[in-house]
């Protein structure tokens, strides 16, 4: 339902009410809490680069492994152990 007062606004004053209100949004953006994060960001150097992606690459493969051998003991271990145990 519509309210009353957005029926006697035309569509470009609500539209540039909405525009308003989120520039205001923007603006506000950079004193608050984000703001110090966002000033002290900064783009990596090679270095640090690499050793984010050697990092990551490491945790990848340690989660990739540990799925990896949860999927075979209930694939493989597990059968034979629960047939083992109810007969």
């Amino acid at each position: 339902m519509s309210s009353p007062e957005s029926t006697s606004k035309s569509f470009e004053e609500r539209v540039q009410a909405r525009q308003d209100q989120f520039e205001s949004w923007v603006r506000s953006f950079g004193r608050g809490s984000w703001a110090r994060i966002l000033r002290m960001a900064r783009k990596p150097s090679k270095a640090e680069f690499k050793q984010t992606v050697w990092v990551c690459g490491i945790g990848m493969f340690v989660l990739g492994f540990i799925g990896f051998v949860m999927l075979w003991l209930m694939d493989t271990e597990l059968p034979k152990f629960f047939g083992w145990l109810v007969g």
